[in-house]
């Protein structure tokens, strides 16, 4: 049984910061500090944003996406990854790779669109797009609310962090025109024989929108709950328990992980990622969750990943130093995380051929 006060995550109400012509400070300071608290204590939360999207369009996007992959295989292997950086495209079932295991998934992948692309280089090639009426316009339509509602979020994050109007300016121009990754997931019935995993536990979100189907594993020293029957103990020796992320009505899944921030609506999995550059950016403050996806049916996810500026430099913020010299908890230590160009962060992670040495590109 999961404990009391940790069997669901908290849910976030940032309608307040929706409309720019209502200052209402109090409301965004008080939303803001509930989002500071779930980034600290969870490192997930579900984000209301049921003003802010029509859910008519997720649907539509999941139903576009249903359309490709059960198109023929040879249609799709016309977008295959291979005709263009090794990035952009189209990744067979068990193509991609964590924790050393194919997952049991097939998915499109595309990337902000680069000036002057060039598919001898990575991430520097073109978008491959299906066929299929209306899926570009639409997918095109969801990027550009996705890296919207980022830059909100953003700023929501940075009042609980306590950054100054200068600072959050500063960090804002390392997100204005953000190198965005989208995924286009289908998962296919899992065999007989498979271990219940679709994607293995990892920080990278790859959701499903079947209920028990995201899990999160939360770090609680001294708390160690059941494992689960029929799938592999992948927390280690950590000590925690594992809680399942449902779809609600209206929300999203927001994950504070490796590299994003993610998204998932009830119906469908819809979801954005952050990067872990928020740990560096916060210190460690905020820190990546693993999660994992179990799930033995049929179903389709659209990860979006609102990532920083690809010449952003990412370094430990000043408000996080605040924070930490204030907390005993932290003590007065300096800070552990280096800086790093998201660019060559970015690089490095799809280098990774997909099953080059057990590791995926989206794997940690």
């Amino acid at each position: 049984m999961t404990p009391a006060g940790t069997s669901s995550l908290p849910i976030i109400d940032i309608s307040s910061f929706l409309d720019n012509e209502t200052q209402n400070t109090d409301k965004r300071a008080s939303a803001a500090a509930v989002l500071h608290s779930a980034c600290i204590e969870y490192g997930f939360f579900y984000l209301n944003i049921e003003a802010f999207v029509d859910l008519s369009e997720p649907e539509e996007l999941t139903r576009l996406a249903w359309e490709f992959f059960a198109s023929p295989q040879a249609e799709k292997d016309k977008l295959s990854l291979a005709n263009e950086d090794g990035a952009r495209g189209y990744a067979r079932l068990k193509e991609n790779v964590t924790n050393g295991k194919a997952d049991n998934h097939e998915g499109l992948d595309l990337y902000k669109p680069v000036e002057n692309p060039d598919k001898t280089k990575p991430i520097w090639g073109e978008n491959q797009w299906p066929t299929i009426p209306t899926f570009k316009e639409k997918y095109e339509s969801w990027v550009e609310k996705m890296k919207t509602l980022g830059l909100i979020l953003m700023e929501a994050m940075a009042l609980g962090l306590g950054l100054t109007p200068e600072e959050w300016v500063d960090l804002r121009s390392q997100v204005d025109d953000s190198f965005w990754v989208m995924r286009v997931i289908g998962y296919p019935p899992l065999p007989d024989e498979h271990d219940g995993f679709s994607c293995g536990a990892h920080k990278f979100l790859y959701a499903d929108p079947t209920k028990s189907a995201l899990q999160v594993f939360l770090r609680r020293p001294g708390l160690v709950g059941a494992d689960v029957p029929g799938l592999p103990r992948e927390q280690g020796e950590e000590e925690g328990i594992w809680i399942n992320a449902d779809p609600l009505p209206g929300c999203i899944v927001c994950n504070i992980g490796e590299s994003k921030l993610a998204h998932r609506m009830k119906g469908e999995s819809l979801k954005r990622r952050l990067f872990a550059v928020w740990e560096i950016w916060t210190d460690g403050l905020y820190r990546s969750t693993l999660h994992r996806v179990v799930h033995r049916g049929s179903n389709y996810s659209i990860p979006f990943f609102f990532e920083p500026n690809f010449d952003a430099l990412v370094k430990p913020l000043s408000a996080a130093s605040r924070i930490k010299g204030k907390e005993a908890a932290y003590g007065n230590a300096g800070s552990q995380r280096n800086p790093v160009v998201y660019g060559e962060f970015l690089l490095r992670k799809v280098g990774n051929n997909f099953s080059s040495g057990g590791k995926g590109r989206y794997d940690n």
